[in-house]
């Protein structure tokens, strides 16, 4: 098991001296309402402390806005969030670091994330006890994940087929992979029924299903890449970014303020998880994760870019940054 890092986390106390000057200046009127986006699993639960404790709602009140109406959507995998957020119909979305480097790119940087939520594993899970590593897959084999190609889960099994079978040969799996959302992959994998052998998720839906012993790892996007690595983040455009300095900073302050009350109080945040999503888990299993794996801090890791050198190198973007700080904006990135 990994161990916690105690590096790379802001405090309310250092973003509120960094964002003074800012919160002086701007002058013009922001939105009164705002629409975010999140997903299913446990890095998205600092988002569901601040909906819970609407903990934006307070930092845009100690921000001079007044009061704002915050309205939360859940959205089942980053490209239907990213055309949410193109349309227009959501200010802010949530998902994995794939299509969010996907959008970056596609649209010149003029989409970037705001912060990190999590670091925690992407692990491949089968149920077909003749598969124990990538070579043992046929097409009897069918694999669940959020969106086919682009999502940070498809991009993970590409890296580990172009590991495993050469850069070449990185797609050479993704005909076995269909788009299901977490939930329903869980059930889906679980079932005697399903045509489903195989789901690529985050927590709490692989140890979930490693608990029945059918079950195995297969691949585990830490031991892939050598060491943790961010997973979801929250992005918006340049443009909602200028015209709403004082909200978007009032965002990444609730999120901060979520992120410390999960460390201090791990008892009501697992409480809170299973609430919001009506979930079934045992709260030992929730509460283990919280403590061993799931790690929650607005700054990303700087291997983000592992994500971007990959989806250059097999043309999926034009563009590749030269630093994770040209993904992100100054805020997180200073």
């Amino acid at each position: 098991m990994h161990k916690k890092p105690m590096h790379r986390l802001l405090t309310l106390g250092s973003l509120g001296l960094a964002l003074s000057a800012l919160f002086a200046t701007a002058a013009f009127a922001e939105k009164s309402e705002l629409k975010v986006s999140k997903q299913y699993g446990l890095g998205y639960l600092p988002l569901i402390v601040a909906e819970e404790q609407k903990l934006i709602e307070k930092h845009a009140a100690t921000a001079g806005l007044g009061a704002i109406k915050v309205e939360w959507l859940t959205f089942g995998g980053g490209a239907v969030a990213n055309d949410a957020l193109l349309s227009g119909n959501v200010d802010l979305v949530s998902g994995g670091a794939a299509p969010f480097i996907r959008l970056w790119d596609k649209t010149g940087g003029k989409a970037k994330a705001l912060l990190a939520l999590n670091e925690a594993p992407v692990i491949f899970v089968s149920n077909n006890p003749k598969v124990k590593t990538l070579r043992d897959l046929t097409t009897q084999d069918k694999i669940a994940l959020p969106a086919v190609k682009v999502s940070i889960q498809a991009v993970v099994l590409q890296i580990a087929a172009a590991k495993e079978f050469g850069i070449k040969n990185y797609d050479k799996l993704d005909h076995l992979t269909v788009t299901l959302k977490h939930p329903d992959a869980l059930a889906a994998l679980l079932s005697d029924r399903s045509e489903i052998t195989g789901h690529i998720g985050l927590e709490p839906y692989s140890q979930i299903e490693l608990q029945n012993p059918k079950n195995r790892q297969i691949v585990n996007s830490f031991d892939l890449f050598g060491a943790p690595h961010s997973a979801n983040l929250v992005w918006t455009t340049d443009a909602f970014y200028t015209q709403n300095p004082k909200l978007a900073h009032a965002f990444l302050a609730a999120v901060i303020e979520a992120d410390e009350w999960i460390a201090a109080h791990p008892a009501e945040a697992v409480d809170l998880y299973l609430k919001s999503y009506n979930s079934k888990e045992s709260p030992e299993l929730i509460a283990k994760l919280l403590k061993e794996v799931e790690q929650y801090r607005v700054k990303p890791t700087e291997n983000i870019t592992v994500f971007s050198d990959f989806l250059y190198d097999t043309g999926a973007i034009k563009s590749k940054p030269k630093s994770w700080k040209e993904l992100f904006f100054d805020a997180v990135a200073r």
